[in-house]
């Protein structure tokens, strides 16, 4: 596997194909992150192409288990990214507030507008995962939820928008390593929280769940790519590969110059 592998919705099991450990093509540390300090400018170049058009936006979902490495991805992938076309949301427990309303909701008022990028750490995806793995949710009541996501998505793509989904793949071997880092490291500490043992009882629960959400949602106008993660920086360069070929088939392009102005008469006054 050289490249991400795009879940497909007509095969049974999506997860078991992807190697966490997979470092695809690449000898070396460094020469992966030489490759993608290249993708990481040309994402800088084309989101600005895209905040300047202003007639299109992406939207980018990172999902997967606890330390799977979503704030790294976030962090590292985006460095180069203008704060004005970029928006961020961490999506937590859902508040009182937002249980008034429908599961999408609370994800659908953080789209991003025409010209941004919308990145969501964890997603709507989260309502069909956890009530799942911890029996709240009924069959009837999860198909329909599934349902409503697939409508939801092809509603926004039909406006212009462009969806990647991001399901980043760690062992669980590789997320006892990166919790026992957390606790013997002071500044990581402010990261660990008891639930986390409390959900990792839940991991073969949480990779059944996963498979049957990827395989559900896993369409041709907004894809689930699986990444392999135990290693951040084959992951970074994975993320940044799958979102510099997003703009680039986006195309976007600076707006027009004001007709019938000759720039070149043009004198700016002391």
């Amino acid at each position: 596997m050289g490249k991400p592998i795009i879940a497909s919705p007509k095969k049974k099991t999506v997860l078991s194909q992807a190697n966490p450990d997979h470092t695809g093509q690449f000898t070396n540390k460094e020469e992966a992150q030489r490759e993608t300090e290249e993708l990481l400018s040309k994402i800088d170049l084309l989101q600005y192409r895209l905040f300047a058009e202003g007639k299109q936006s992406l939207l980018i979902i990172l999902q997967g288990m606890d330390t799977c490495g979503k704030d790294g991805t976030i962090r590292h992938v985006f460095k180069g990214v203008s704060p004005q076309g970029c928006v961020v949301t961490s999506f937590q427990e859902p508040t009182p507030e937002e249980l008034k309303h429908d599961f999408l909701w609370r994800t659908h008022q953080k789209t991003p507008a025409k010209g941004q990028i919308a990145i969501h750490n964890r997603s709507h995806y989260e309502d069909v995962l956890v009530p799942r793995v911890h029996g709240n949710i009924t069959r009837k009541n999860l198909k329909s939820r599934f349902g409503a996501i697939n409508d939801c998505e092809r509603l926004l793509t039909s406006y212009g928008m462009t969806i990647v989904k991001f399901f980043l793949l760690i062992s669980k071997d590789e997320q006892r390593k990166r919790l026992q880092d957390r606790l013997e490291k002071p500044h990581k500490r402010w990261k660990f929280k008891p639930s986390d043992l409390n959900e990792r009882k839940y991991w073969d629960d949480y990779m059944q769940a996963y498979d049957e959400a990827i395989q559900l949602t896993s369409t041709p106008h907004a894809p689930w790519y699986l990444i392999p993660a135990n290693h951040d920086w084959y992951r970074n360069n994975q993320v940044a590969k799958v979102i510099c070929q997003a703009l680039e088939k986006m195309n976007p392009q600076f707006p027009p110059e004001c007709a019938g102005v000759d720039f070149k008469q043009i004198r700016i006054p002391l």
